[in-house]
């Protein structure tokens, strides 16, 4: 089969922030498939007249892999549409084996993530000279499991940069084992909402703090917790060597 699936990123919300790519593999679609519960409809507006659109929200995947299947056979081309960037919580990988199976080609379009939509809101660096040169990526554990090497209380030990994803619900565990692994009271920790959308909040405080914020602002869903001294590396400033005059390299000698 000549006939691709295009696995797009989407973007944090604001259509503007869609690449250029993106909104190309969209025009041109014949069948479109968006997470319709984080996706900004504004996005499918890009589609082409007559092409066949579908809300992923309350699908099944073997639903979602019966309706790309049906349309690569009839010829058609299949744009899947993913929030933020599909390598990070995308549920995607499951979609390909699928694809793999019935021998279908298709290709990842990435996006920009809300982890770094987030970042650009808090106006903040994620990797600080001299504060933390590592981000974790990590979620605690809900109802999907987490593999007990990668517990938040033994991620926490690193004391690094962490940005916790889908776990804003459980905020006090989350700060539990944060304060278990390590990381003292007074730590800086952050929480956004819906960055890049309309109704998008940033909450600031500490580990102390934040879990009262976050019951007051009424945030259970779609918020990215971030925590480490980043947050309030602007008070104690470092400079990094690139631009130091004192620094050669390559580009200044």
């Amino acid at each position: 089969m000549s006939v691709k699936v295009y696995f797009i990123g989407c973007g944090p919300g604001d259509p503007e922030l869609l690449t250029i790519k993106a909104k190309k593999m969209i025009e041109q679609a014949d069948v479109i498939i968006y997470a319709d519960s984080l996706i900004s409809p504004e996005i499918c507006g890009y589609a082409r007249q007559g092409a066949e659109i579908h809300q992923s929200a309350s699908l099944t995947l073997e639903e979602i892999t019966d309706i790309i299947v049906k349309a690569v056979r009839e010829g058609r081309m299949v744009a899947r549409l993913h929030s933020g960037d599909p390598g990070i919580y995308g549920a995607t990988q499951e979609q390909m084996m699928a694809l793999d199976n019935h021998g279908i080609e298709y290709e990842v379009v990435p996006g920009v993530s809300s982890l770094f939509a987030s970042a650009a809101v808090l106006k903040a660096e994620l990797t600080v000279p001299e504060h933390s040169q590592t981000v974790i990526i990590t979620r605690i554990e809900g109802r999907t499991p987490v593999p007990e090497r990668e517990a938040l209380r033994k991620l926490a030990a690193h004391r690094s940069t962490m940005a916790i994803f889908l776990s804003v619900s459980m905020i006090d565990k989350v700060v539990a084992e944060l304060r278990a692994g390590g990381y003292q009271p007074d730590t800086p920790a952050a929480v956004v909402y819906r960055a890049s959308w309309e109704d998008e909040i940033v909450l600031r405080a500490t580990l102390d703090t934040i879990v009262e914020r976050v019951k007051a602002a009424g945030i259970a869903k779609q918020a990215i917790i971030f925590v480490g001294e980043f947050l309030s590396s602007k008070e104690k400033a470092t400079r990094s060597k690139l631009y130091d005059e004192s620094f050669k390299h390559g580009y200044r000698k």
